[in-house]
């Protein structure tokens, strides 16, 4: 199969890159949260033995990429390419490990992105053929992304209720198009800028939102598949308040089509099927047949289902008209046109 491109934003590698290798390691804070056992390095100081957070940053992607090249069955000198990122600036955090690791190194900055971009980078490359194995790298430590983009810690500041903890983390996967077992890059779909103006630094999640928004949409559209599809849907760092936001964008959609619908015919029936009770209301002005809650029960969908087919059924009017093999009842709404002679 043939690399596609799939509507305006979306990439689909013919031989999709598959992920042999992966590790991670994280902080005190971090550790001690609902994901702590599944880290391959933790530290309790979140200093990794260095006397500056900069460099703690820069030991945890060398642990993190030692370990997937590890479980990769690899070393170093195998790898085509290292895209890695973190928030600091010039990138020191990667470059300064990407010197340990003497690789052709791209340095990228995509913010709470940063590990789709290297990931979604490394598989478009490979199936590019520009390589057989590449690493994608991202780091943060929140001491020091507040000292760069907030309020160092030592002021002691205080916190808004919307402000967000950058993870003191970083994360490694080992990648390559040769056909074998393992998590595939199956399509890459790139977001664009999308800019609201929100100008919080403490409000990171409504900032994010409606780019994280217009990504998932594109996705959508592109492939054809719904959210349904997935297991799974992991953003960048929304928080609460930002997923909120986005959830509440997806079901704006479903209004507005509604009564696009609405408008274009009055006899097709419309049912919601919403994980949200706040456009029951609006649901009334498109003369919605059903409001569905999520988790949905299928019975209720049935029911639903099984109503509709009965008004139908009752709201049926016919014509009837004399043939050659005697009378015949035809249903009007079928009757495209008429001719008579």
């Amino acid at each position: 199969m043939e690399n596609r491109k799939l509507g305006r934003q979306t990439f689909q590698p013919g031989s999709p890159p598959v992920i042999i290798g992966h590790g991670s390691a994280a902080g005190k804070k971090e550790a001690e949260g609902p994901l702590g056992r599944h880290f391959d390095h933790t530290c309790q100081d979140d200093a990794f033995g260095e006397d500056t957070w900069e460099k703690s940053e820069s030991a945890m992607q060398q642990l993190a990429l030692d370990t997937a090249l590890k479980r990769a069955g690899l070393h170093s000198p195998d790898l085509d390419l290292l895209l890695a990122g973190d928030l600091l600036n010039q990138c020191i955090g990667s470059g300064y490990a990407a010197r340990a690791a003497a690789v052709p190194f791209f340095g990228l900055y995509g913010a709470c992105s940063t590990m789709g971009e290297s990931l979604a980078l490394a598989a478009l490359l490979l199936s590019g053929g520009y390589g057989k194995y590449a690493a994608a790298v991202t780091s943060s430590h929140f001491c020091s992304a507040e000292r760069q983009y907030r309020t160092p810690l030592e002021y002691g500041s205080q916190r808004t209720p919307t402000a967000q903890w950058t993870a003191t983390a970083a994360g490694a996967v080992i990648v390559t198009n040769e056909v074998r077992p393992g998590p595939r890059v199956a399509r890459v779909t790139v977001g664009k800028v999308v800019d609201k103006g929100i100008k919080d630094a403490n409000n990171m999640g409504a900032a994010m939102a409606p780019a994280a928004y217009s990504t998932l949409k594109a996705h959508f559209e592109d492939t054809a598949l719904s959210p349904d599809y997935y297991d799974l849907i992991v953003t960048g760092d929304l928080g609460s308040l930002g997923h909120e936001i986005v959830c509440d964008f997806f079901a704006r959609d479903g209004v507005e089509l509604a009564k696009r619908v609405r408008q274009e015919s009055e006899d097709v029936q419309i049912v919601f099927i919403t994980g949200y009770t706040d456009y029951i209301a609006e649901g009334y002005e498109v003369e919605a047949f059903r409001y569905l809650l999520k988790p949905l029960q299928p019975e209720k969908l049935w029911d639903a289902l099984d109503q509709y087919l009965l008004r139908r059924k009752r709201a049926r009017r016919y014509w009837t008209v004399e043939t050659p093999e005697g009378q015949k009842r035809v249903e009007l709404a079928r009757i495209l046109y008429l001719e008579s002679f």
